[in-house]
């Protein structure tokens, strides 16, 4: 099974717990940058804040195997 990861602030991202994803509350952009060098191998898909979005604009492409989506 693969796994499925929320990082964000904790207030955009909390809710997603609810139905069995991963959450990782990152506020700053040092805690969203690592949060995503630590992605767990089987990570499918990283559903991020746009504030965390913004922040690894430059980070995504090394993992062209985690499917990614911004929440708006």
């Amino acid at each position: 099974m693969t796994a499925v990861v929320a990082i964000g602030a904790t207030h955009d991202v909390e809710g997603f717990a609810l139905v069995g994803v991963s959450v990782i509350a990152a506020t700053t952009e040092l805690e969203v940058i690592e949060a995503w060098s630590r992605l767990p191998d089987d990570t499918s898909l990283a559903i991020l804040s746009a504030a965390a979005a913004t922040t690894l604009d430059q980070q995504l492409d090394d993992r062209p195997d985690v499917l990614t989506v911004v929440m708006p």
